[in-house]
């Protein structure tokens, strides 16, 4: 087995793959393999997988790439990430790509399907609204013809058609998946020093680029290493951020903060892997419905969701108190429309809770991290001194 740096090193090197080379060769290797690409937050991968493909998670170009071409296919005052899908898009890397999916997040990426229709990228573009009513009769049927349409265009490029007894494998894989990485989480709650943020950032962002079965052998491997008592804790605030649930945090501003004395226990970096709470039913004679109702009854809480009847203030602060964090950090992508509008109805929340909290904004390829580190080290050093 390896260690945890070695671990983390091989996922950081695929998770920022901006060639997807992991992927394309995992396609290459067989005839009738397909490739769909999809956007944040959520789309259930199983559905893919199922049929004989990956389901990749295209989270942008981050600091590694400068965006030229992608300026001119958006106006001034929106987020970073679309600018450089289309950058990625127009120099070709996406080639091998059959399809791709744009979850009803946003404007913005409401706009970027069809811009790859425009441009002709993949064999198909699917804007993918999810519900937002959540009445199995209503949400439920429409959120099934939706995943059904997927499931045609899937089936138009290789032929396979969906079987009840392999996707009910999948989703049992996916179940696990989601059981390693809330195991994960629990143990850094407790022990945040064994694991670093960047590094569980970087291993969960690798999983959008490989089959679940590779990731799950990844993530039992680290799982294990974890549960072996490793290093000296240090005097850290803990932390749970919230608002970088599509564009992400560059890994500078993730290390930023925890260089400035803050564990972070949770977070929703990656939370597309997370967005189902517990099991989805993989014993189901019809596992398309199991995994539309999973989505009705099980989806977590965000910015980018309608769910009036479950606030998401109310969750935040359960969130904070079941972590036993002393503090959130909200850290949105400049001119995110969700997480901005949804941030002072959440702040209002803590307040009214006695949860200490601070904000601050970024771009994907932020490249400057001075003033936030001293923001989170005063925020650190306040708790410590004063909470």
């Amino acid at each position: 087995m390896k260690n945890l740096t070695q671990i983390s090193e091989e996922c950081r090197k695929q998770a920022f793959d901006l060639n997807y080379f992991g992927a394309k060769k995992w396609k290459s290797a067989q005839k009738g393999r397909v490739l769909v690409g999809y956007l944040p937050i959520y789309f259930p991968r199983e559905i893919v997988e199922a049929m004989n493909g990956i389901a990749v998670g295209i989270l942008g170009v981050g600091d590694q790439k400068q965006v030229i071409k992608g300026d001119a296919f958006y106006q001034s005052y929106i987020c970073h990430l679309p600018r450089g899908v289309i950058e990625l898009a127009l120099d070709n890397n996406f080639n091998d790509f059959d399809g791709f999916i744009f979850p009803s997040i946003c404007d913005c990426v409401r706009n970027l399907s069809g811009m790859f229709r425009i441009t002709k990228t993949g064999k198909f573009s699917k804007y993918l609204d999810f519900p937002q009513n959540f009445n199995p009769l209503t949400g439920g049927v429409f959120y099934r013809q939706e995943l059904g349409s997927v499931q045609q265009e899937i089936c138009r490029i290789n032929g396979v058609l969906p079987s009840v007894k392999i996707l009910n494998e999948k989703i049992e894989k996916y179940n696990q998946n989601r059981r390693f990485i809330e195991n994960i989480y629990a143990i850094r709650q407790e022990f945040p020093w064994r694991l670093s943020a960047v590094d569980w950032y970087c291993i969960q962002r690798a999983g959008l680029m490989m089959t679940v079965e590779e990731h799950n052998a990844i993530l039992s491997d680290v799982q294990t290493l974890l549960e072996e008592n490793q290093g000296e804790p240090l005097d850290n605030i803990r932390v749970v951020v919230s608002g970088s649930f599509c564009e992400q945090p560059p890994l500078g501003l993730i290390k930023s903060i925890e260089m400035a004395g803050c564990y972070i226990v949770d977070d929703d970096f990656i939370l597309g892997s997370r967005w189902i709470q517990g099991d989805i039913d993989s014993k189901s004679n019809d596992p398309m419905n199991a995994i539309v109702n999973a989505y009705l009854t099980q989806s977590t809480f965000s910015s980018a969701l309608y769910d009036v009847g479950n606030p998401k203030g109310a969750r935040l602060v359960e969130l904070v108190k079941n972590r036993k964090a002393d503090g959130v950090i909200f850290c949105a992508a400049s001119f995110c429309d969700p997480a901005l509008l949804d941030r002072p109805e959440m702040q209002k929340s803590c307040d009214e809770a006695g949860i200490h909290h601070i904000n601050f904004q970024f771009h994907e390829n932020t490249g400057q991290f001075k003033v936030i580190k001293e923001q989170c080290g005063t925020f650190s050093d306040s708790i410590k001194l004063w909470a």
